[in-house]
């Protein structure tokens, strides 16, 4: 399924609008991670396990926003976004949500 932050698909028209369809995951921190963050904290840098964590909860998100918009029987997603949000202390919210269309044959 094609998808795009933008309001369009290029080369395409878009024959009918489906609605808001989202995927989101919450995921939480883990242990070992939260220990090497720590001693990262002190000498600076990337810290690449949370990087990593979110990432793959990123993709989650994309994938139950895709699998929403095919139960609509949609053809693409337009004008994706993303956006995240701590939902307590040691756990984050990832959310992706767009618009199901479907597309001229």
């Amino acid at each position: 399924m094609e998808f795009s932050t933008t309001p369009d698909i290029a080369g395409k028209t878009i024959t009918t609008n489906l609605g808001i369809v989202a995927g989101n995951v919450v995921q939480s921190k883990h242990v070992g991670r939260d220990l090497m963050a720590g001693l990262k904290s002190i000498v600076g840098g990337e810290i690449s396990g949370y990087t990593e964590m979110l990432a793959d909860a990123r993709d989650i998100a994309i994938a139950r926003m895709v699998a929403e918009a095919k139960k609509r029987n949609a053809d693409a997603i337009v004008n994706v976004r993303f956006t995240t949000s701590s939902i307590m202390n040691s756990a984050s919210e990832i959310l992706a949500y767009g618009t199901a269309v479907t597309l001229q044959k």
